[in-house]
């Protein structure tokens, strides 16, 4: 597909790119990595750390999302500009 086509889409430059990569893969690691929140301690209300920090990356994860999101709508929009 030529990127002269109304609609077509060219490549992200590669910071861009990095830069969304490390905002998707964060979240993934830091749940991943069981290792990290394998323990019962330090307890917030009564849960235990390891319930508490999946569920805190819940939101976190929406967070790096929309900003990876964000990242790529104003490459694409600084693109048209050209």
């Amino acid at each position: 597909m030529s990127s002269s086509q109304p609609g077509a889409r060219t490549e992200l430059p590669r910071p861009t790119q990095i830069i969304v990569l490390l905002l998707l893969a964060i979240p993934v690691l830091a749940i991943l990595l069981v290792g990290i929140y394998a323990r019962s301690g330090p307890e917030i209300a009564g849960w235990p750390f390891f319930y508490w920090y999946q569920v805190l990356w819940v939101p976190l994860s929406a967070v790096f999302t929309a900003a990876a999101y964000f990242v790529v709508k104003r490459a694409r929009a600084s693109e048209r500009d050209l």
